[in-house]
């Protein structure tokens, strides 16, 4: 996914950080300068529902136009992934399967017979 926060405010007049920082405070949206600078210059690996509908509010747009598809970075990480299963088993293409160890300790219900 690629974030489309700029282009979005550009398109509603917004070409400065802080004045998009300005906007979403009149909607209730305080966001520290730091977390601002971070949503305007970079993709954020998460984001609030709330404050995406405050952000989609002040954009007068949806979520979908936020966030744009990449299905080409989809196919990559797909053809790496059948690339490790090739690599992992020659017989099977199947990937070696990690060791599940269950942590049994103070507080903790036993597994299900």
């Amino acid at each position: 996914m690629r974030w489309n926060l700029r282009l979005k405010a550009a398109e509603r007049g917004i070409w400065k950080s802080t004045e998009m920082r300005r906007r979403l405070a009149e909607y209730g949206l305080e966001i520290s300068a730091g977390k601002m600078s971070a949503l305007w210059t970079t993709t954020p690996t998460t984001v609030r529902l709330d404050d995406l509908d405050v952000i989609c509010a002040v954009l007068d747009c949806t979520p979908a136009e936020l966030l744009i598809r990449e299905p080409e970075q989809v196919e990559a990480r797909r053809t790496q992934t059948r690339a490790a299963r090739v690599a992992g088993d020659s017989t099977t293409g199947a990937l070696p399967s990690p060791t599940v160890t269950p942590r049994l300790g103070r507080n903790r219900s036993l597994p299900p017979a």
